[in-house]
């Protein structure tokens, strides 16, 4: 054990350290670092929550990245059918980190009922569609089953029920321009809902109805092989553009691809503002605790100034105290450090497990809770870089020990 730590061991557990002038300060500064990491904890958890959250529901919907014919066709209705003999279909071995590719097929409509209309987009899915998300979001009733033969099973979201007055079991009829000639008498089809779900999302529950794709084959006369478009889900959404660019170097020239960030890009404009508001937040919580320690600092000095008189008389070097204080200001920070572990953790934890929070205004944030999210490297690297930061600024006001002379120091009281 070196001089410069066992010394500040024995300031640290001696009984005059307890009962000193600097032992409230001292209490403050630790619990001003505790206070500091729960609030770096809680924001960066519930920004990567939030932000995940949409991500996840956004990518529910459409898929990370979406594979449909080259053309001028800028709406979600299916116009131009693609063929599903594709060699990336059903499995797409050619890329890595692909996890899922299914066939849809999308066609505008109107829900008429007795007392009122609502404009539609009948989103086609069959066997092959993911319902993981939506199992999740799945609020009555049971989701639809298009595996077997051609049925009038849809899932609605209970935004739109709500609306058109309708429940699980209800049926109702649905009319659909036809595409060659919207002068004619439109399709009409007779729905049973199946399931009613409530993603958050009012911008797609609002519009989207989910049937069986063979539906929109026949009112496009399309055959059993053609479809609107695919949508690919991928394994990590942080491999999302260098994945397009792979998918789009290994599918036909006639076939363009299209990633969910470019394709609702304001809302992912939005969700990376969270990044910032957190860089910001911890920003200004480290410098905050930081001069917390600086004022605890300044006081163990000004307290420990005769001390320093006695060790600069016997041969110390300024560097040998200066460490002295250091240390003793590592250990005030790790006390700091952990009760913010533990306050902010269990907090994430809690809100985790019961969701106890709730947002004032979900329909502002796709969510009526607030999610969080947090790993242990995050954690990891936040106490390491607090630490790191806190003796940083530390240096500073322990370069007054250097300015004290051992005959003042000693007489100083």
């Amino acid at each position: 054990m070196n001089f410069e730590y066992f010394l500040a061991k024995r300031l640290i557990k001696g009984e005059a350290h307890k009962i000193s002038i600097s032992a409230p300060i001292i209490k403050i500064a630790i619990a001003a670092i505790a206070l500091g990491l729960v609030m770096m904890l809680v924001a960066i958890a519930s920004g990567v929550g939030l932000k995940y959250k949409i991500r996840e529901k956004v990518a529910a919907f459409n898929g990370h990245i979406q594979i449909s014919n080259y053309d001028n066709n800028a709406s979600d209705v299916s116009v131009v059918p693609l063929s599903i003999n594709q060699d990336f279909y059903p499995r797409f071995d050619n890329v890595e980190g692909i996890d899922h590719i299914q066939a849809v097929a999308s066609k505008g409509g109107i829900i008429r009922t007795e007392d009122t209309f609502e404009g539609i987009l009948a989103k086609g899915v069959g066997k092959d569609y993911n319902w993981g998300a939506f199992e999740e979001y799945l609020v009555d009733g049971n989701l639809p089953d298009y595996s077997g033969e051609l049925n009038s099973q849809v899932l609605m979201s209970s935004l739109m029920a709500n609306r058109l007055k309708l429940g699980t079991g209800d049926s109702f009829y649905a009319f659909f321009l036809k595409d060659d000639d919207p002068s004619k008498l439109p399709n009409q089809r007779k729905f049973t809902i199946t399931g009613l779900y409530d993603s958050g999302f009012e911008e797609f529950d609002g519009v989207y109805l989910f049937t069986d794709i063979r539906h929109v084959q026949r009112m496009n006369k399309w055959g059993d092989d053609q479809i609107g478009n695919f949508e690919v889900f991928l394994n990590s959404f942080d491999d999302l553009q260098e994945k397009s660019n792979e998918i789009y170097g290994k599918t036909l020239s006639t076939l363009d691809t299209q990633t969910i960030v470019d394709k609702y890009y304001k809302i992912f404009e939005w969700i990376g503002l969270f990044d910032f508001n957190i860089f910001l937040i911890i920003g200004i919580v480290i410098i905050v605790s930081g001069f917390n320690m600086i004022t605890a600092l300044l006081v163990l000095i000004l307290e420990r100034t005769p001390m320093i008189g006695i060790l600069k008389a016997l041969g110390s070097a300024n560097w040998s105290i200066r460490k002295v204080f250091l240390y003793n200001a590592s250990y005030l920070i790790g006390i700091g450090l952990f009760w913010g572990n533990l306050i902010g953790l269990g907090a994430i934890y809690l809100q985790s497990e019961f969701r106890v929070l709730k947002f004032p205004n979900p329909e502002e944030y796709y969510i009526d809770y607030i999610p969080v999210y947090i790993d242990v490297p995050t954690v990891v690297l936040l106490n390491v870089a607090v630490l790191l930061l806190c003796m940083l600024m530390l240096l500073v006001p322990s370069y007054i020990i250097t300015k004290i002379t051992p005959v003042k120091a000693i007489q100083f009281e």
